[in-house]
């Protein structure tokens, strides 16, 4: 600890940078050594409570993550004591080494993540509990948030996730890293939850706070990477997400709102990164093993690597990704992709045919809105934009939107 008096404004900066960049790592070491999701996130609150107090009266300790985990250990030891239960059961988690956890630090907790995740991942849990519980254990979002992700109620999703911890505690899912055998069956859920994490930074209330959890799915997506190197969706997953995060400064103009790739100043984006993800796509496509994950990485990096973009090949990636995942979103992608590669009409029809299945669906409407533009169908784009406006889940979108709005109006020709 150090002598001098402690800052109040570097203790709160601390707890809440802890809290956003490293609360996923705490509370997944927690989870694997006590091995029980409520008492662990209940005992991190609790050590959280103890920092105002403790480290606004001494001073910030050299390890504040190793602090919160020793305190929080104490803590969910004194839980256990207060439900009365089996003095035994204290008694295993008080002989864990407190000690050693007091010097531990965020890269010595990072490998537990991983294990929780394929728990969170498991099987014997239905697939949408299976994202919820990670992005709310892992992601660090709270049960709205998971909630507003799945259009839920806090409610309904706050008893699907205590469901799911009752579960893991009741079967005895392991918390560990499946086998060989296992791998291949569990991989594909754990890239998808891997992915939603790294979208959340990007569909958050407010995109111009930087948000930690896009690195957090690309570190997350190293470690799997090297734990199995010869996977190749894990490697698409990486590139798809390197490539993405590589535009971040480029995304919002001074004002916060946000600008559309075609925009953006490319001369802000993260060479390195674009570098990494095209080196891992190249080493990818030579495994000749295509999968989704890829070819979001392969149409990704069309979008950066020439401008203005190759539009048929992208469509042509899209019909490929559509073959894997025929879902309406793919749908939508490949009919603007269609609309930027000339076929304005059938993009449009195809738009069309979405209408009923992504009608509550933001960029549906955006995208909508600017084909019907282009088509001179002005007031329809209008109230197309006016629905994406409405729809829009944070204010960078939402000024972006007023903004083309307000450009189609104007450009609109007088009727008399």
């Amino acid at each position: 600890m150090s002598d001098a008096a402690p800052d109040p404004r570097s203790v709160s900066c601390t707890i809440e940078n802890v809290v956003r960049t490293d609360r996923g790592r705490l509370l997944s070491a927690l989870i694997v050594q006590l091995k029980n999701f409520q008492l662990a996130e209940d005992a991190l609150q609790d050590a959280l409570a103890s920092a105002v107090v403790h480290w606004g009266r001494t001073g910030l300790p050299a390890s504040p993550q190793g602090w919160l985990l020793k305190v929080a250990l104490r803590k969910a030891i004194d839980r256990l004591r207060k439900s009365a239960r089996e003095d035994r059961e204290a008694g295993e988690i008080a002989r864990l080494s407190l000690a050693e956890a007091a010097e531990t630090t965020t890269e010595d907790i990072a490998d537990e993540r991983l294990r929780l995740i394929f728990t969170c991942c498991h099987p014997a849990l239905e697939p949408k509990t299976r994202v919820a519980l990670t992005l709310r254990t892992l992601g660090g979002l709270s049960t709205a948030e998971v909630a507003a992700a799945f259009l839920d109620n806090e409610t309904t999703m706050g008893q699907r996730l205590s469901r799911a911890r009752t579960k893991i505690l009741a079967a005895g899912i392991p918390y560990a890293v499946p086998g060989p055998e296992a791998w291949s069956e569990r991989l594909q859920s754990v890239l998808t939850v891997v992915y939603l994490i790294f979208n959340q930074a990007y569909s958050g209330a407010d995109e111009s706070h930087a948000s930690p959890l896009g690195e957090e799915a690309i570190y997350l997506a190293r470690m799997l990477n090297g734990l199995r190197p010869d996977q190749a969706e894990i490697e698409g997953l990486l590139a798809l997400m390197l490539i993405t995060e590589a535009r971040r400064a480029a995304r919002l103009d001074a004002g916060g709102t946000s600008i559309p790739l075609a925009l953006q100043d490319r001369r802000l984006w993260d060479g390195a990164r674009i570098a990494e993800g095209l080196a891992l796509l190249d080493r990818v496509v030579a495994r000749r093993a295509p999968g989704p994950f890829q070819i979001k990485a392969a149409i990704a990096a069309l979008h950066v690597q020439v401008e203005p973009p190759d539009w048929p090949q992208i469509v042509l990636l899209y019909d490929s990704l559509l073959r894997m995942e025929p879902t309406p979103v793919v749908q939508l992608n490949r009919a603007a992709a269609l609309a930027e590669a000339g076929a304005l009409r059938a993009g449009l029809h195809a738009l069309g045919s979405l209408a009923s299945a992504l009608s509550a669906y933001q960029p549906f409407h955006a995208a909508h809105a600017e084909l019907l533009s282009r088509s001179g169908s002005t007031d329809a784009a209008l109230a197309a934009f006016d629905r994406a406006i409405g729809l829009a889940s944070n204010p960078s979108d939402a000024l972006f939107l007023r903004c083309r709005r307000d450009q189609v109006a104007r450009q609109a020709p007088e009727t008399s």
